[in-house]
């Protein structure tokens, strides 16, 4: 390939949210051209739990979130936590998911987060049909788990809310508990059981898959570094680091965490942050898990993948220069082994991604104010592999000019100029 390219549609990043993208577009009949700084799902899209979180419709910034916020922050090891040399930094976030906390953006947010899922579950569902794709979802069912019968009652409205969105789900007691896990600690006699849930059982390997259908079908994948975006009359000129050009009718920016630099370049000032998520991945027969596990009271996961079993979760928000604290992962293992007394702890790998979070919880899809021709998919947080076929969905859509499949207006990259 020359210094010098032309391309049709081009999205930046190959995480989950980006290969996907690149497919609908592909689908759409578009010759896509994938450019990823590292290699294929380098980061939060190989180290995630793997769970389609459908019902998760409850933003993060709840109202009263920012009366518990305090006790977390100062617990370094805690599920919210913001290490002392990231605290300047972290202001301007922490100032708009305060604003979102606020009672009408919360009820605003549930709703565009149920619209979203619905979207989200057909479109995942029509990916799993995919026969090169099929072998890696896993129909497990979830257990989200309460340490005690106030912390249960006090989910209520949350549970409420997911009902009223049309997920179902049962409410179960120690003896079903057990029968549905065994294995897990006597303080567990109240939990949340849904039958549907559904796990990636090699989160990595289905984004590398994606990329693998992407180029069969004539899409071409490049390693290069994105410096700088330039809007043209028909498009836009990509500047890479190591000094080649592309000149492309269409871009995606899909770069996850490394997307705020992009979009402040194109006039876009988003406040983007970085959840830094810690897992340890243990050997599968660690454990004989049945299913996904939410232990809701300490916010950290255990999953089942095909090679093992996963231990995560929790939040720090400490940018993309900082060096990880492992002393994160290693507590919420120490937790796992309180809440799960037969687990074999060692032999697991540590590892720290870049989760790309927004304030008020849902990811930002739209057009640049740059130009048309420059659109935006990525700030997913937590939900990114949820969410990545309707992403690429919607914007398939946009890039084509048809009307979208749900509103674009909570998504859009303007909201927050005035206010969530």
């Amino acid at each position: 390939m020359s210094a010098e390219t032309e391309a049709d549609a081009v999205v930046i990043g190959a995480g989950i949210v980006g290969v996907m993208t690149a497919l609908y577009l592909q689908a759409d009949g578009r010759n896509v051209l994938l450019i990823e700084r590292e290699e294929v799902a380098a980061g939060a899209s190989a180290g995630n739990a793997g769970i389609l979180a459908f019902p998760e419709i409850i933003p993060i910034a709840s109202p009263g979130i920012m009366f518990k916020a305090p006790r977390w922050l100062l617990d370094p090891l805690g599920p919210l936590s913001v290490p002392p040399a990231y605290a300047l930094k972290i202001a301007p976030w922490l100032f708009h998911f305060w604003r979102a906390s606020a009672r009408q953006t919360f009820a605003r947010g549930i709703a565009a987060q149920t619209d979203m899922m619905r979207l989200a579950a057909a479109e995942m569902e029509r990916i799993r049909e995919t026969p090169e794709l099929s072998g890696f979802f896993d129909t497990t069912g979830t257990l989200d788990l309460y340490d005690s019968e106030a912390s249960f009652n006090a989910a209520a409205a949350d549970w409420l809310e997911k009902e009223k969105a049309g997920f179902q789900f049962t409410s179960v007691e120690r003896a079903d508990i057990e029968r549905l896990q065994p294995g897990l600690a006597p303080q567990f006699r109240h939990a949340m059981y849904s039958p549907a849930g559904i796990q990636v059982n090699d989160p990595k390997g289905l984004t590398r898959a994606v990329a693998d259908r992407l180029v069969a079908r004539g899409g071409t994948l490049r390693k290069g570094e994105v410096q700088d975006i330039a809007p043209l009359a028909d498009g836009a000129l990509i500047a890479l680091v190591d000094g080649a050009t592309i000149t492309a009718r269409t871009v995606i920016v899909a770069g996850g965490a490394w997307s705020k630099a992009l979009a402040a370049r194109l006039g876009d000032p988003l406040p983007l942050e970085t959840e830094r998520g810690y897992n340890t991945t243990l050997p599968a027969q660690a454990f004989a898990l049945q299913r996904q596990l939410y232990f809701n009271d300490h916010a950290f996961v255990v999953t089942p993948l095909a090679d093992g079993i996963r231990v995560g979760g929790a939040v720090e928000l400490g940018g993309l220069d900082l060096p990880p604290d492992y002393r994160r992962s290693k507590a919420l293992l120490a937790k796992a082994l309180r809440f799960l007394p037969e687990l074999k702890t060692e032999g697991g790998r540590e590892w720290m991604g870049f989760r790309p979070s927004m304030p008020d919880c849902l990811p930002v899809i739209g057009r640049s104010s740059a130009s048309p021709a420059v659109l935006y998919a990525f700030g997913h947080g937590h939900l990114g592999l949820t969410q990545s076929a309707a992403t690429g969905r919607l914007i398939g859509e946009l890039a084509a000019g048809r009307p979208t499949s749900l509103s674009l207006d909570p998504f859009r990259p303007g909201r927050f100029r005035r206010g969530p």
